[in-house]
């Protein structure tokens, strides 16, 4: 009996052991410690922490953090992190301890640090604040006055970039009917990575008064170049050959094109997209696989000089063009700021004005004559349009006539015809006595 029991409380052992190391929660390591947050520049902030008290010597540190809502979230040996974001709202950062980089591992206890937007009524900060890179020559910022601000409320912009050694104001501050801009020198920097950084913009008042705004705008965005130049228009085969030059500091890979083409005789408006060079050699020869909204190009040297065909362009007609450009995706993020378009050029007969000239002085001339003529015949128009009725009791009256005109007439032709015989019988008697008394 004794050797049965024996076994069963070994057995009983064994299974609570096992059990009791299944169920053995993994090692927890210790939260961080001194957690804090600073602002350099305009909008970096940066989040400093010291490695977490009594971690355990045979682990490897490494920190698991993230933004609210759990947002890039990040596992890393260095004790800070920092990150480019516009001071307009509440900023946390949550950071925690663990041992590896694996994402499943459970981390130490979350500590967080917020840094708060700045003071002042939000309804005071200004609106619709956003930077345009021109030409990569200079960066023009546009904003609106905030709600509650007086109208002659004192801006100042401030900028920095990392190219910079501190942070710099912008003087050119200038209205643009409701908006208020103002422009600074932005050249890029050849053979570095200028372009991978970006601007970091506040907009406040002199006195304090307002909210400050804040902006960050990325060198690989919002950038608008200038108009191209034309150099050349030329007729071949029945077809329109371009040439023209890219704006400066810009790559013709770096582009995409809108050709527009007016025609004078057949007022037709065609926009061409250009994509894809084909053309072969400076002479515009060779041949080109052109669509309608697809041209093909060509970089003509390391001038950025483009060539591109429209086909079936008649040259005995006007026709005037136009080319804008934007940035691509190729080398930008960004490919929807249209620079404005360039300057038109012309090319073709244009139509003989002559004509035009002696139809629009002929034609009053005829309207004012057929006025005349239909004033003056316009009682017979009518007539001859409208003829009229016939009045049946005229047409009685002209066939029985009058009786009381008729009679009064001839009793005047009586009366007269008495007078008449008188006189001459009172001339035959006077002649009678003259004779007798001879």
């Amino acid at each position: 009996m004794e050797r049965p029991a024996r076994l069963c409380g070994l057995w009983v052992l064994l299974l609570y052991a096992g059990r009791g190391g299944v169920a053995a929660p993994a090692e927890s390591q210790p939260p961080v410690t001194n957690l804090s947050v600073s602002v350099e520049n305009l909008c970096t902030i940066i989040w400093t922490w010291n490695p977490p008290e009594g971690a355990s010597p045979n682990c490897s540190l490494k920190y698991f953090s993230h933004f609210g809502n759990k947002q890039d979230k990040k596992i890393a040996p260095e004790t800070h992190r920092s990150k480019e974001v516009p001071l307009n709202e509440r900023i946390c950062l949550q950071v925690g301890s663990q041992c590896s980089t694996n994402e499943s591992e459970k981390p130490s206890i979350l500590v967080e640090k917020c840094i708060s937007p700045p003071e002042g009524d939000p309804e005071s900060a200004v609106t619709e604040l956003q930077c345009i890179w021109h030409n990569l020559r200079y960066m023009k910022c546009t904003w609106l006055p905030g709600r509650n601000t007086s109208p002659d409320t004192n801006y100042t912009l401030y900028y920095w970039h990392n190219s910079l050694g501190k942070i710099l104001q912008c003087e050119n501050i200038y209205r643009e009917g409701q908006h208020i801009a103002c422009s600074f020198n932005l050249t890029k920097v050849k053979d570095s990575s200028f372009e991978q950084h970006s601007v970091q913009v506040m907009v406040k008042d002199n006195a304090g008064k307002i909210r400050p705004s804040f902006n960050i705008v990325p060198l690989t965005s919002h950038v608008k170049p200038d108009p191209p130049h034309i150099k050349n228009l030329s007729f071949q085969n029945g077809d329109l050959y371009v040439q023209w030059t890219n704006p400066q500091n810009f790559q013709s890979k770096c582009l995409s094109y809108e050709v527009e083409v007016n025609n004078s005789h057949a007022e037709t408006h065609d926009i061409f997209y250009v994509e894809e060079a084909k053309c072969q050699n400076t002479e515009f020869e060779g041949n080109l696989e052109v669509s309608e909204f697809n041209l093909s190009y060509l970089d003509l040297n390391s001038m950025g000089t483009i060539c591109f065909m429209v086909p079936g362009v008649l040259p005995d007609t006007l026709n005037t063009v136009r080319i804008r450009v934007k940035t691509n995706k190729l080398c930008y993020e960004d490919d929807k700021l249209w620079s404005n378009w360039s300057q038109a050029m012309s090319i073709g007969q244009k139509a003989n004005q002559t004509f035009y000239i002696t139809t629009l002085l002929i034609i009053p001339v005829i309207v004012a004559a057929a006025v005349i003529v239909l004033l003056l015949y316009l009682k017979r128009l009518k007539i001859i349009i409208f003829p009229p009725i016939p009045d049946p009791g005229k047409i009685f009256k002209e066939m029985f006539g009058d009786q009381n005109d008729d009679t009064l007439h001839w009793k005047k032709y009586d009366i007269y015809e008495k007078q008449t015989k008188e006189e001459t019988d009172s001339v035959v008697l006077i002649e009678s006595l003259k004779r007798a008394s001879q």
